[in-house]
């Protein structure tokens, strides 16, 4: 059972479709967007696209909308090639970083308006309107004009009117980023419940970690057009397949370290095991994780405090190891004590620990 069915057992039955892309390649000029991307999306899943600026991501997205056609390579919808098929007929509903909404239109008219392009009835396309507005929290919005709508309202309308055609798959692209924290916890807390309630398979394209990891099922990390890793956001931060993936998700960590007996490895005084195949050659790096790090006051100790931040139930120490900058997070309660300047001897919990080649830079 994945995540998603999981999730939704007790709510509305999946409806979305599956998509895959499959060896997809797009350059524009010199510049490879999409190099070989292999990709599938399971129905009723909400699959995050991540990485960095120029990843790919949204190239993918826009190729999956029929904005963009690859150079080489297929998407398909439900085992269906809808590569060379229009835009308008891939029954795929999607949502912009801009809103995008006719500043001319009420909300209740941005919400209808593939339904009167469809040529739908008055009576139709103004209940199917009134419904989303409600299910989208605003029913009294009908009337009103984007200029007289916040952002996050605005989204909402944009999101509402993305399903109005009750599309198979939907598409978000960076639609929070233009919002300001508090609204985009918001609605994207709104957007994880709508999507698990109506079961629509949804692609959502973001650079933001903390949004993907907290929204998806699983999360497609991509890097200079390629797929780094898919996985769930548990596993993509304890278990990253590459240090790609490890030093882009969340915060990490990397130790110099000595291979020691087979599937051992020695980093600060402690042999962990080696999650995976570790490099070959005895000088290795170790990425851990600031919460697998133990640090405790000694006179002798050559790492030293350069500073502290107060997180909360947990403080972010920085520290300084051979000239090598090191987070370690500890509970609050126990790093009062930790003034910059201060000694320190640096430790490591006990956990597969992922072994990468040591860096040269």
């Amino acid at each position: 059972m994945t995540s998603a069915t999981a999730e939704r057992t007790g709510t509305a039955p999946v409806t979305g479709a599956r998509v895959e892309f499959r060896g997809l390649r797009r350059s524009f000029g010199a510049t490879t967007a999409l190099d070989g991307l292999d990709l599938t999306v399971e129905p009723g899943e909400l699959l995050a696209l991540l990485g960095p600026s120029g990843c790919g991501k949204t190239t993918a997205l826009r190729v999956l909308a029929g904005f963009e056609r690859p150079d080489a390579g297929e998407v398909l919808v439900d085992g269906a090639d809808i590569t060379h098929v229009p835009a308008h007929r891939r029954d795929a509903g999607m949502v912009f970083q801009s809103y995008s909404l006719f500043p001319h239109l009420t909300a209740r008219d941005n919400v209808a308006f593939g339904l009167r392009v469809r040529k739908a009835g008055a009576a139709e396309r103004r209940a199917r309107a009134a419904e989303l507005l409600d299910l989208v929290g605003l029913p009294q919005h009908g009337d009103r004009y984007p200029h007289q709508m916040s952002g996050g309202q605005q989204q909402r309308v944009a999101l509402a009117r993305a399903l109005a055609l009750r599309p198979r798959v939907l598409l978000l692209d960076e639609p929070l980023s233009a919002l300001d924290a508090k609204v985009r916890l918001g609605l994207r807390e709104e957007i994880r419940r709508l999507q698990l309630d109506l079961g629509i398979t949804t692609v959502f394209v973001t650079h933001d970690q903390e949004e993907a990891l907290s929204m998806a099922d699983r999360v497609a990390v991509l890097n200079a057009g390629r797929l780094e890793q898919c996985a769930t956001p548990a596993e993509l931060y304890r278990r990253p397949a590459t240090a790609f993936v490890a030093s882009f998700i969340g915060t990490m960590n990397r130790l110099p370290g000595r291979l020691a007996d087979p599937g051992l490895v020695e980093v600060a005084g402690t042999r962990l095991p080696v999650d995976g195949e570790a490099p070959k050659g005895p000088g290795v790096d170790v990425l851990v994780r600031p919460e697998n790090l133990t640090v405790a006051e000694d006179p002798d100790g050559d790492v030293t405090v350069v500073s502290t931040s107060f997180l909360g139930p947990v403080t972010r120490v920085h520290l300084d190891h051979a000239g090598t900058p090191v987070k370690a997070d500890l509970p609050s309660r126990d790093a009062g004590a930790l003034a910059p300047g201060v000694r320190v001897a640096l430790g490591v919990v006990h956990h597969p620990a992922l072994v990468v080649a040591r860096s040269t830079g």
